[in-house]
């Protein structure tokens, strides 16, 4: 349907996606979605809960609004109908529903602390940036997407080509990491030590994205022996990227060449 946003709409508890990047998951939710401007998905679990149509909004799961904060996703899109919408301006959201759920796995600040690194709160609303390598939506700040477009036109004008691997990921993305891996048996002490504590990814800010190159894996070190991140080292600072994990870095993270944030 021409005219339908192309922006993704953030609360604490649901993502409002543009119902034209979802696949239906059954013929009742095909039906609708065919009609629909946004699709209202709940962060934990990814369920579909409701979709909007010209006509009001459509329950897909009953009792949708059971346990979760559903007047934001409301306010959200009353905000997004008003002409005034700017979704440079929008901000982040609040980080205390984090550190709640934080403090239940046994963490606390003094994690940050330890490993030099800040909660990062994620924003309000992203912006399509186009699909990564797996035809996923990508999503960033408008910023970052706007930056990450000019990049990989400048980069193509070269014969570089640069995909990329993922945009934006939830604190409920990584918080389901360690759930799932608690479950399994694991500690929170072994899980830090392959995966970052819930919140202090660079990836929940929508300004950072891994960044690859066809025929090489993604998220290898051997991303630095290609022309695509010779092109980085030389160009990226033109349009505001500069990577975050170089060898040695004070926050003891292993190196990352192929991680970018836009920091302009």
């Amino acid at each position: 349907m021409r005219g339908q946003p192309l922006d993704l709409l953030n609360t604490p508890d649901i993502e409002l996606w543009p119902a034209r990047l979802l696949r239906a998951r059954g013929n009742a939710d095909a039906r609708v979605l065919a009609r629909a401007q946004y699709l209202l998905r709940r962060k934990r679990d990814g369920r579909y809960l409701a979709a909007t149509v010209p006509e009001g909004i459509v329950p897909l799961l009953p009792r949708w609004t059971q346990d979760i904060d559903a007047d934001a996703a409301l306010d959200a899109l009353a905000l997004r109908t008003d002409r005034r919408f700017d979704i440079d301006a929008l901000g982040c959201l609040p980080l205390n529903r984090l550190r709640e759920r934080l403090h239940a796995l046994g963490l606390d600040e003094s994690y940050g602390e330890r490993v030099g690194l800040d909660l990062v709160p994620e924003p309000a609303a992203l912006a399509f940036a186009g699909f990564d390598r797996y035809r996923r939506p990508l999503w960033l700040t408008a910023a970052a997407a706007r930056a990450w477009e000019a990049m990989r036109r400048a980069a193509a004008d070269d014969d570089v080509v640069l995909e990329a691997i993922s945009g934006y990921r939830s604190h409920d993305y990584q918080l389901g990491i360690f759930e799932r891996k608690l479950a399994r048996g694991q500690t929170v002490e072994q899980i830090l030590t392959v995966n970052a504590a819930p919140g202090y990814s660079e990836h929940h800010g929508g300004d950072a994205l891994d960044i690859g190159t066809p025929g090489e894996p993604p998220a290898e070190e051997s991303f630095e022996r290609t022309a695509a991140f010779a092109w980085l080292r030389d160009r990226a600072g033109e349009f505001g990227f500069v990577m975050s994990y170089p060898r040695d870095n004070p926050h003891g993270i292993v190196y990352e060449p192929w991680h970018w944030r836009h920091i302009a």
